[in-house]
Parts: structure tokens; C-alpha cells; sequence
């Protein structure tokens, strides 16, 4: 079996009602991001938290030293796991997640986390093409409705359409239970 990370991306305090940016389901999402985490823990696997910070104090989200760019507590660090910090999509960039991994020997990354559209399907790519054993965990990703000119699309349709490329080449798509049981 390949040595596993699991990478937690963006679940952070934002994300969830009451936040800046609110996501479709995030209570959920979280639930079974905590699920993964409980059981990386448990297997002694490498965790690594990835949380986003906008670089503009007038972002909508995320702005840096606010409650709403820290980890939520659902999925919060202990002592000793690692949290790096990231100010694009791609956790890879300029984080040093690419450097930790290597040296850390891990071939196979489980990754979960928000949004599906952006910081979710990013991270999945790139970890894919630097030839890691990718699966993202679809019920413990979040995404936000969107729009694109005239076209209103929902939170669970955005979620679909980016699952299924990613299935289609770069990541097993799993569910929680297909991973806990």
C-alpha cells in the first residue's frame, strides 16, 4: 500500500453559514472531512492542513488575521501537524507541499476540502502531475452556486461538473464511506 497524506483544504470558519463566503452543505462537508482526519489520525498518517488567505484586505473572504480565514474547529491542527498557508488555488504553490511530501516519501494524497471548483480541482491536478496516487472524497468537498453570463448554476451542479473530469483523468473519486469502510 502507498504511503498516504491527507491534505484538508480551506475548511475554514468563511465557508460556513454565518461567514463571508458561505458554501453549500459546509456542515456536512466538514462532518466527513473530521471523519478522514479521525481516521488518518488514527492510522498515524501524515495530515497536512491547507488554509487560504487573500492577500487584499478587501477581499471578500478570507482576509488575513479575521475568525473567518482560520481552520474551523471541526477539523482543527493538533500539536505537530503540519498547516501551511496559501494565497492561490493550487496548495502546491509557493507553500512548500510539494518539497514536505517528497521528503516525507508520500506516494498517494487524499485530498478534501473547499471549493470543489477552485482550490479542490487545482490541488487535485497538480498533485496529479506530479505523478502522486490521487483521491479526492466528493461529500467531504464543498462548492458555491455560480454563474457565468446568463447561467445560473447551483452549488450540487458545480460540484458534479468538476468531480467528473476529475474522475474522468487526474483522481479516484470516492465517497467517505467507500475510504472508512
Amino acid at each position: 500500500m502507498p504511503k498516504t497524506t491527507l491534505i484538508i483544504v480551506d475548511i475554514q470558519n468563511d465557508y460556513f453559514d454565518g461567514g463571508d463566503w458561505p458554501l453549500h452543505q459546509m456542515e456536512r462537508v466538514s462532518t466527513n472531512a473530521a471523519g478522514l482526519l479521525a481516521n488518518a489520525r488514527e492510522k498515524d498518517n501524515l495530515v497536512v492542513h491547507i488554509r487560504h488567505e487573500n492577500d487584499s484586505p478587501e477581499a471578500p473572504f478570507f482576509r488575513p488575521g479575521t475568525v473567518g480565514a482560520e481552520i474551523h474547529a471541526s477539523v482543527a491542527p493538533k500539536a505537530g501537524e503540519v498547516v501551511l498557508t496559501k494565497a492561490r488555488a493550487n496548495s502546491f504553490h509557493d507553500t512548500g507541499l510539494l518539497g514536505l511530501l517528497h521528503e516525507a516519501g508520500i506516494e498517494a494524497v487524499t485530498i478534501c476540502g473547499a471549493m470543489s471548483q477552485m482550490c479542490i480541482d487545482a490541488t487535485a491536478r497538480a498533485a496529479a502531475d506530479y505523478g502522486f496516487q490521487v483521491t479526492v472524497v466528493e461529500d467531504a468537498c464543498g462548492a458555491k452556486e455560480m454563474a457565468f453570463g446568463s447561467v445560473e448554476v447551483n452549488a450540487e451542479q458545480v460540484h458534479a461538473a468538476f468531480m467528473a473530469p476529475l474522475a474522468m483523468g487526474y483522481a479516484k473519486v470516492a465517497t467517505t464511506a467507500d475510504l472508512l469502510s
